[in-house]
């Protein structure tokens, strides 16, 4: 029996009650046993360097071992100002460095990200493609995904709308070939609009 791909997650919205962490725990059901998921906490990384690059802290030896181990990548973002928090790029700049030695390049990488504002952080992913690009991440292209969280979830589960959307369309997996977002009329009704824009994306 093959082993399962193992993904190393990287979850941008660090505070306890991030929704982009519930996103991954429901994303992590959705996908079962196909994939082994191996979360890093970013948070525990000090600030990049280069004056301890050359003899980092075990936190990023800790990051560059489980970076080597890894089959590919699951980057999950919130959207902050139009863009993805600094904790993410921090990670990001750990693992290229020192000059030369960057060792994301050629690694399969998905990217998901949730907001509770209708467009889904949209704006975050693609700003953090641009970034991605750039490392020489193998980067999926499509489907992209955008997702609206529900303001209340269902006895601490996802309605039952959004979760049967999640469970067929697992990002990393690429299972279709479309553009999709979470948007059915219940959604629009209850989850778009100016009020959910103005809560913390975390």
């Amino acid at each position: 029996m093959s082993k399962s791909p193992r993904i190393l997650v990287f979850v941008g919205g660090i505070c306890k009650d991030s929704i982009n962490k519930k996103l991954f725990g429901f994303f992590k059901e959705a996908a079962g046993e196909t994939l082994e998921f191996d979360e890093f906490e970013i948070k525990s990384l000090p600030f990049f360097s280069q004056d301890i690059e050359d003899n980092p802290p075990s936190e990023v030896v800790d990051l560059k071992a489980r970076i080597k181990a890894c089959s590919g990548v699951l980057l999950i973002t919130p959207e902050y100002n139009r863009s993805f928090p600094g904790v993410l790029k921090n990670a990001l700049d750990w693992g290229s460095r020192p000059y030369g030695q960057n060792l994301w390049s050629g690694k399969p990488a998905g990217l998901i990200g949730t907001s509770p504002g209708a467009i889904g952080a949209f704006g975050a992913q693609n700003q953090l493609r641009q970034v991605l690009n750039f490392l020489d991440f193998r980067t999926m292209n499509q489907p992209e995904f955008y997702f609206t969280f529900p303001r209340e979830l269902e006895n601490g589960k996802l309605p039952h709308s959004a979760n049967e959307f999640l469970k067929s369309h697992p990002r990393c997996q690429g299972i279709t070939n479309r553009n999709e977002t979470y948007s059915d009329r219940e959604a629009k009704n209850v989850y778009a609009g100016d009020k959910a824009a103005e809560i913390d994306a975390a």
